[in-house]
């Protein structure tokens, strides 16, 4: 079986590196440094990584998380790009969609970024997660939310809502999308408004 967590690690690895620890990324207020210490701190810190999800724990988080951006940037990385042993047979299934979205945090932060072509394989696992994504992400959005693109088997989010609004986009474009990243993912979205514009600006993620 194809590991796309795996290669997909490598390439995020590879381009941490090339950017170093200071480079803009497009998780709010992280720098390079701190992208990878949120990786390595829920990878190999369970201590930690509690406040990932839960506020009470935040705090614990946040300082374990400062002191590994602070640490040597080769050394960081190395840890990244290697992953814990224990958790290689949960490498897929945790991160073919995390690595994706996280190369793009750092990809699509720098001006000069291009679009990369994403192997069909690896677009056809992304499609298969686009529909847990949005049906999580945006459970809450006040309209229906036909989502469809190439390669994806089109679903609906929120189907007992009146009002209906549009997605168009490849697999990775709506994870993306469906992840918060909605300024920097290449969908089309058609529907009244004001609810395309709210769409665009909503606080979508798990």
């Amino acid at each position: 079986m194809t590991s796309y967590a795996r290669a997909e690690r490598a390439a995020l690895a590879d381009v941490l590196l090339a950017a170093g620890p200071d480079a803009p990324t497009l998780c709010d207020g992280w720098a390079t440094r701190d992208l990878a210490a949120h990786i390595v701190l829920r990878e190999r810190r369970p201590d930690a990584a509690a406040g990932i999800m839960f506020k009470a724990a935040a705090g614990h988080t946040r300082k374990v998380q400062d002191k590994l951006a602070a640490g040597d940037w080769p050394a960081l990385v190395e840890r990244l790009r290697t992953g814990p042993l224990l958790l290689r047979p949960l490498d897929e299934a945790m991160n073919a969609v995390e690595f994706f979205v996280h190369h793009e945090d750092v990809r699509r932060a720098a001006p000069d970024w291009t679009p990369r072509e994403i192997p069909p394989g690896y677009s056809q696992a992304l499609a298969a997660r686009a529909k847990s994504t949005a049906r999580l992400s945006a459970r809450r959005f006040p309209a229906r939310l036909e989502v469809s693109g190439p390669g994806v088997e089109p679903f609906t989010v929120n189907p007992k809502q009146e009002q209906a609004v549009q997605v168009q986009g490849a697999p990775g474009e709506l994870i993306l999308f469906f992840t918060g990243r909605q300024a920097h993912a290449d969908v089309a979205i058609t529907g009244p408004e004001p609810l395309t514009s709210r769409l665009r600006g909503a606080r979508l993620g798990i």
